[in-house]
């Protein structure tokens, strides 16, 4: 069955339509997830809640642009509104004007030890982080999605840059002793 059968099916509520676009995305939507989530177990709950967004919106994609970026761009912004209902997002201080840079030098830190950091952030920092490093997106956007200022933005950005930095010197630390 071809992608625009696929989706078409899916429009007209077909289960099994339904059940084989899920078997096809799960695996690359739940990278997302993961990546937006404080564990495992939250990454599940928020394929879950994509995945009913996705069925309950199909009717909105219309073959125009990469059905993938839809599939990804309504699983974060699932993600995005579970969070700011439960209002993590917010900072006490909104002042930063400019990113503050943090300095690492080069050091490697295995992938799966590097998630958990970042998992491990508060959501407010860790959604920011990833909005902006890992999908790009800038701070004006991102403080329209979490409905936050720019300020916050690149406040939140700078603190998760700090934690986590902090976070893998303790590693070195421990490493090397």
């Amino acid at each position: 069955m071809s992608l625009k059968e696929l989706v078409h099916n899916c429009k007209k509520g077909n289960r099994n339509a339904q059940e084989q676009l899920y078997k096809q995305y799960a695996g690359k939507l739940f990278g997302v997830c993961l990546k937006y989530s404080r564990n495992k177990t939250e990454a599940e709950d928020n394929l879950h809640d994509s995945f009913m967004t996705i069925f309950k919106k199909i009717d909105q994609y219309q073959f125009k642009g990469s059905f993938d970026g839809w599939l990804k761009r309504v699983t974060v912004n699932t993600v995005l509104q579970k969070y700011r209902k439960e209002e993590y997002l917010y900072v006490l201080i909104d002042n930063v004007e400019e990113e503050t840079p943090v300095e690492t030098g080069y050091i490697e830190v295995e992938l799966p030890v590097l998630l958990k950091y970042i998992q491990d952030l508060p959501n407010k920092y860790r959604l920011t982080f990833n909005l902006y490093v890992l999908d790009g997106y800038s701070h004006k956007e991102i403080a329209e999605l979490l409905g936050t200022s720019v300020g916050t933005s690149k406040s939140n950005l700078a603190r998760a840059r700090i934690l986590l930095k902090e976070k893998i010197e303790k590693e070195i630390i421990n490493i090397a002793l």
